[in-house]
């Protein structure tokens, strides 16, 4: 299976903000003083724009679906939480901690990718589970290493164990089970995403080691990208703060790796780890100051990456 996609669906937002729904365990978010909604969603507007284009300027093929404003999503700009979308024409659709997030999940981008030509031959629902109270939260929650059948996930609030397994044995994939930490005013906490802390490239991990605080379990995870023959780029904490661990693996034109992420979080990188990074990928970067600070979320979370073959 292949690792890396040219193709990607991303929501444009017609009314984000802060989710107050989502600020109890994302603790990247932040209200921005003095803005207006109104001006928050200007500015993530225009910053989605600016990122969009730069990706079709290298020859990514970005499906761009404009959000609603009924219902209310403020989190609409991150498709990737709610669904993904496999070579085997398999969909999924995960259950979501938010129940405003639930919304986000829209039958009509199905419809429009089957008119683009793209099979969708089953759909693996898991949604079921919000109403026990269980949560997975899809690419955020799963790292998938899908060339070598491994899926990495930090539990979490939005990361439940058993779900996570049952995914697993759907589609033939290594559980790879682990939990994650950030310091919050002086306490550890977990991790809302997996892809806040790691990134995964078809020949290379990006990953803050120290965010695993169980050293059995942070050796078992070093462990598994090295029998996979990943190279190891290990960020601090302080990097995953500014999103250097949210950054996705993309193809573009002549099928060219390329490595997305935001400004901020490149701005973090050392000269070090940015010359160990191009020698995988080429890096592409754009400003998500306002996404970052009021959604939590970063250039991965933006991006659903399209699998599915072609009729």
């Amino acid at each position: 299976m292949n690792q890396t996609t040219n193709t990607i669906l991303m929501i444009r937002p017609v009314a984000f903000r802060m989710n107050e729904q989502t600020a109890v365990n994302n603790y990247y978010q932040k209200v921005l003083d003095g803005l207006t909604p109104e001006t928050v969603n200007t500015k993530a507007q225009l910053e989605f724009d600016v990122f969009v284009e730069k990706l079709k300027n290298v020859g990514i093929n970005v499906i761009v679906v404009d959000d609603t404003l009924n219902p209310d999503t403020p989190d609409s700009i991150f498709p990737n939480n709610w669904i993904s979308f496999h070579e085997n024409a398999d969909v999924a659709l995960y259950p979501m901690f938010a129940p405003n997030r639930r919304l986000e999940r829209r039958e009509e981008i199905l419809d429009l990718l089957e008119e683009k030509g793209f099979l969708i031959e089953n759909i693996v629902d898991y949604t079921d589970a919000e109403l026990d109270g269980y949560y997975l939260e899809g690419t955020g929650s799963l790292l998938l290493d899908r060339a070598n059948e491994k899926a990495y996930c930090a539990l979490s609030p939005r990361a439940d164990e058993e779900l996570f397994i049952e995914f697993c044995e759907d589609f033939d994939m290594e559980p790879i089970l682990f939990e994650a930490f950030q310091t919050v005013n002086g306490e550890r906490k977990q991790i809302y995403h997996t892809n806040v802390m790691m990134t995964l490239g078809e020949t290379f991990a990006v990953i803050c080691a120290d965010c695993i605080d169980d050293k059995k379990e942070r050796k078992m995870v070093l462990d598994h990208l090295k029998k996979d023959k990943k190279e190891i780029i290990l960020i601090t904490e302080d990097q995953v703060n500014n999103f250097a661990g949210n950054m996705l693996e993309v193809r573009g034109e002549h099928d060219k790796r390329y490595l997305i992420m935001s400004s901020a979080a490149f701005q973090s990188l050392t000269n070090k780890q940015i010359e160990i990074l191009q020698n995988h990928a080429q890096i592409i970067h754009s400003s998500l100051d306002t996404i970052e600070a009021c959604g939590g979320g970063s250039a991965r979370c933006m991006m659903a990456e399209i699998f599915l073959p072609k009729n």
